[in-house]
């Protein structure tokens, strides 16, 4: 999937847990593990909203798109 989730990285920064930021964003621990591990297919803008805020942080900082490899296609 060539949109990579950088949530791991803004968890250490904010030093909190995964437990802690779902309970603050208001989903289950496993739903945020999938957002997390980048096996979520979509995610609502009101979650992200969320995200962002509890992680004083831009959309950006959690997503990015990495282009897939060139033999691949």
């Amino acid at each position: 999937m060539p949109i990579a989730v950088d949530i791991d990285v803004m968890l250490a920064r904010r030093k909190m847990s995964v437990g802690e930021l779902a309970d603050r964003v208001g989903i289950t621990p496993a739903n945020l593990a999938v957002l997390k591990n980048g096996r979520a297919k979509a995610v609502r803008f009101a979650t992200l909203a969320a995200l962002c805020e509890v992680l004083d942080c831009q959309p950006g900082d959690l997503l990015r798109w990495e282009p897939e490899d060139a033999a691949d296609g």
